[in-house]
């Protein structure tokens, strides 16, 4: 059913107008009758492009400064008619409605007004009434009705229209999908802003929390082959790894690869240096722990430093830098086989060396953020906490030896002190002049993770900070790297036995640094 004049109708209203003066062209020349309301109206007729306004099709001017437009049953039955149903078209047809063939709509920018800091008053502006309310009622109805809601899709809509079939029953459902995706992501953000009020003080976490994620690729497998696995970004944010670029594709990217990305990137991020006193920071993760964390003046030298730390485990690894790679850094990598390097950004020159090699992927990812929330699944719900933020600053721990540590054992302990914040725990990191030496990660207990971490450092050991994820229970791990030379430790104190590690320490001539704050990784 048409309008009586034989033509189809679209309503587009859309609060992101790229490319959308092409699609009303090409929607015309089709032989398309174009209803719009407000901004994009004026927006189409600038361009050139003849529209009915959504006064004429309603009898009603817009009211309450825009917020009542579209709420009319001259709209919302055009678009809910369902045309296989006689009695809806009868309906239709004794009142006077024309129905609608293309929806096109998307909504005001809840999240980036959020994001920008707006007022309560202003937020509340961007929260969309009608949008949504025909959004999903034309994907309700996809069946008579196709309904887009991304710029993305419009030269295949004008494609398929243009066909003696127009739109196919699976492109619609396809365009349905989306739709309701483009609304629960939506309402997602707007249930959780509401979760978090203004005057919160931040003590507890916020009633309702949501999370909607689009699926950007599949993967081959998950972890391992027998599990099924993809890529999905959360919907609305910036993309994965803050819209990080694939400039070197190899083979494709795994499950276990981007788990290893996100490990190497984040801590990378964490690293002193690229932008605070120009030094440049590297790390070797394998197996979502770093091997190899090091910052010299050079990338090119902290990748031979990190690499150092544990040659035999950084084979097969992903190393991450946290500014910019260049060629010098490339050919220091050149004899190491690699699966994936991320940096922020690279020399033309780098990523042409590495580009020459075999199964190896770059990937262009900008600084992490700091902050938000983290949610690990559990069998019928979900654990959610703050992301684990490091303190790496002398003014904010205590030292409680008998002797201050040198300038030289702070630069190590503080970067021990990083790094075991990112080590799956029990964590116990051995750093000497700038470079780990020794990792011990993931034991169940932290005398066994410091047997692990002098045996990787051996006579490295020598002269290292020694950092351990949480407090010690006994004084045995600490006894253990004083034996290998460790000359001071980094640790956040509260153990009912904190006496006893302390007079072990100060009989060896150990400096000691309590943090007083955990960073458990399980």
């Amino acid at each position: 059913m048409t309008d009586g004049t034989g033509a189809r109708r679209a309503l587009v209203a859309v609060y992101d107008k790229t490319r959308v003066a092409e699609l009303a062209r090409g929607l015309v020349d089709l032989g398309f009758e174009i209803v719009s309301s407000g901004g994009t109206a004026g927006a189409l007729r600038e361009a050139g492009v003849p529209v009915t306004s959504v006064e004429d099709v309603t009898g009603s001017p817009e009211m309450l400064g825009g917020r009542v437009k579209t709420l009319h049953p001259r709209i919302h039955a055009g678009i809910l008619a369902d045309r296989r149903n006689a009695r809806h078209v009868d309906e239709l047809e004794r009142h006077a409605i024309a129905p609608f063939d293309l929806v096109v709509v998307n909504l005001y920018p809840f999240a980036a007004t959020v994001a920008s800091g707006a007022s309560y008053d202003e937020v509340i502006e961007q929260i969309d009434i009608g949008g949504p309310a025909m959004v999903r009622a034309a994907a309700k109805n996809h069946a008579s009705v196709a309904v887009v809601v991304s710029p993305d899709r419009y030269g295949d809509v004008l494609a398929e229209l243009a066909t003696d079939d127009g739109i196919s029953d699976a492109t619609r459902r396809t365009l349905a999908a989306e739709a309701f995706a483009h609304t629960a992501a939506y309402d997602v953000g707007v249930a959780s802003w509401f979760a978090t009020p203004p005057q919160d003080d931040g003590a507890l976490l916020p009633a309702f929390v949501g999370a909607v994620y689009t699926k950007r690729t599949d993967l081959r497998y998950g972890e391992n082959p027998h599990q099924r696995g993809a890529l999905y970004a959360t919907a609305g944010a910036g993309g994965v790894l803050g819209g990080a670029r694939v400039l070197v594709e190899g083979k494709e990217l795994s499950y276990n690869n981007w788990l290893d990305v996100d490990s190497a990137h984040t801590l990378a991020g964490l690293l002193p240096g690229a932008g605070t006193d120009g030094s440049a920071g590297c790390v070797i993760v394998k197996h979502n722990n770093p091997c190899g964390v090091a910052v010299r003046a050079e990338p090119g030298e902290a990748y031979a430093a990190a690499l150092a730390s544990d040659p035999v485990s950084a084979f097969g690894g992903v190393v991450a830098f946290n500014g910019r790679c260049d060629a010098t850094a490339a050919e220091a990598m050149r004899e190491v086989f690699t699966e994936v390097v991320v940096a922020p950004s690279f020399d033309d020159a780098a990523v042409e060396a590495f580009a020459a090699r075999k199964g190896l992927r770059v990937i262009e990812a900008s600084e992490p953020r700091p902050d938000g929330l983290e949610i690990r699944s559990i069998d019928g719900g979900a654990l959610v906490q703050d992301l684990d933020r490091v303190i790496a600053t002398p003014d904010r721990m205590e030292v409680v030896s008998r002797r201050q540590p040198s300038d030289l054992e702070w630069n190590d302990l503080l970067l021990a002190w990083i790094v075991a914040s990112r080590v799956r725990s029990n964590a116990i990191v051995l750093v000497r002049e700038g470079a780990t030496v020794g990792i011990g990660a993931g034991q169940m207990s932290r005398v066994d993770a410091s047997w692990l971490a002098v045996r990787k450092a051996g006579d490295r050991a020598a002269g290292s900070a020694l950092a351990s994820d949480a407090f010690f229970p006994f004084p045995d791990a600490v006894e253990v790297a004083a034996d290998a030379g460790a000359t001071s430790v980094i640790h956040p104190g509260g153990s009912v036995r904190d006496g006893d590690v302390l007079a072990l320490a100060d009989a060896r001539g150990m400096a000691v640094v309590v943090t007083g704050r955990r960073h458990f990784r399980h």
